[in-house]
């Protein structure tokens, strides 16, 4: 079962079950929309995979098995992952 992550790592930015700002990479890295496109440039940080939106569970599902209560943050230093960045920003995910 996919891990709902209740908070973009980089921003801190809420993201509860129901968001469609929420972004996953493969290795469910969690993101908001916003720092996936203007600031992380569609490269995972951690990984550095490609995002896609985060799926939204049927309702009854997300009582059932609500996101995570206690947030994962870990702000992204630019320093470190400009190599990684500058690497992959221009091959598509399907090609890193």
């Amino acid at each position: 079962m996919l891990e709902l992550r209740p908070v973009c790592e980089n921003c801190s930015k809420k993201l509860p079950g129901e968001s469609t700002e929420a972004m996953i990479c493969t290795f469910e890295c969690t993101f908001c929309a916003d720092c996936v496109y203007h600031i992380l440039h569609n490269v995972c940080p951690n990984c550095g995979g490609g995002f896609e939106n985060r799926p939204i569970s049927p309702k009854e599902k997300l009582m059932k098995y609500p996101a995570k209560a206690e947030a994962y943050i870990k702000p992204v230093n630019m320093e470190n992952f400009k190599p990684l960045l500058e690497r992959n920003r221009k091959i598509k995910p399907a090609e890193r």
